[in-house]
């Protein structure tokens, strides 16, 4: 299972999130076990049937001041039968002033009590896409991630077959690197992103060379950290005997993570410009996007017209009786 600490959280996303810690720094030991939040409002009004507290509590205006309305024993009351559950953490948004008991009771009960200074929406949304990406399921492959006219290419096939050699080709024709060598692979809502494994920067290897720094050397511009992946190319040696894609009508999909993506199995050898094919690639997806499908159209118009010659074979024979 997935995991987070409350010490890592915060000492990774304080700036992120304007963080602050109100509790004892002993209490920040506890895990985030849930990419999903919670509003305990009606927990602290004494509803306990669906109170959700194994995941982040988040405390806004509404929460504060139904507390502070609250007569001090009730108050105590209140919180304290919320406390008792193994709360993961509270954030309370805006830097709202909490009453003095919460402070108290959260380090008696050893419960992480943090502030921050956002809004209690921007908080709420840019929290939950963050734990979406850590607990989200992921994997690793070898590969090239690429943006090509906003496609997200991912490059694979077997070491030595020229997938830097091409990432870097399509960086040079303008298009951007997302990550070389190695992508990190994770799926939301049905959709896969793809990311570097590490913060090293946007470094590629090129075989004979050596590594090179493509942000450096190219500029911002054609870097990016992260994009959604829309199709897998596999580059595969050229062979006489493979029987290759002619004409496209008929799509292959790979699953990844549980998601399914188009998958093109493209062929290299000497002398072929593998990055226009790429880039042809691309466009054709937008294409299709679009409702477009060249090789549906052209085998419609080639039906059409061998129907047209049939008919008038049809009456050429007709007539000559």
């Amino acid at each position: 299972m997935k995991k987070i600490s409350v010490e890592e959280f915060c000492r990774t996303k304080k700036k992120d999130f304007s963080l602050s810690v109100i509790t004892n720094p002993k209490t920040l030991e506890k895990d985030i076990t849930s990419q999903y939040l919670n509003r305990p409002g009606l927990a602290f009004a004494g509803y306990f049937e669906r109170f959700a507290y194994k995941r982040i509590q988040i405390l806004g205006e509404t929460e504060i001041s139904y507390l502070q309305s609250l007569k001090e024993e009730d108050q105590y009351n209140s919180i304290k039968e919320v406390l008792v559950y193994d709360i993961p953490c509270i954030i309370v948004t805006k830097g709202l002033s909490l009453p003095q008991q919460m402070e108290f009771l959260a380090n008696e009960m050893n419960i992480p009590l943090l502030s921050s200074r956002l809004t209690t929406d921007k908080l709420y949304h840019s929290l939950r896409k963050y734990l979406g990406e850590v607990f989200s399921p992921s994997k690793t492959i070898h590969g090239s991630l690429l943006d090509v006219f906003g496609v997200g290419i991912l490059l694979t096939g077997k070491s030595g077959i020229g997938k830097s050699e091409c990432a870097l080709d399509l960086v040079e024709r303008g298009r951007c690197l997302v990550t070389d060598d190695v992508v990190k692979i994770f799926a939301q809502e049905d959709v896969l992103f793809g990311t570097s494994t590490n913060e090293y920067g946007h470094f590629m290897e090129v075989r004979g060379v050596g590594l090179i720094d493509v942000e450096k050397m190219f500029g911002i511009q054609a870097v990016r950290k992260q994009k959604r992946i829309d199709v897998q190319i596999e580059l595969m040696p050229w062979k006489d005997t493979m029987d290759y894609e002619r004409i496209g009508l008929g799509d292959n999909f790979v699953d990844i993570l549980g998601v399914k993506i188009p998958i093109i199995y493209l062929p290299v050898s000497p002398g072929k410009n593998v990055a226009v094919v790429i880039e042809v690639v691309a466009m054709n997806h937008i294409l299709k996007l679009y409702g477009y499908d060249a090789a549906k159209v052209y085998t419609q118009k080639l039906q059409k017209d061998l129907q047209k010659k049939a008919k008038l074979r049809h009456a050429s024979i007709e007539g000559g009786e």
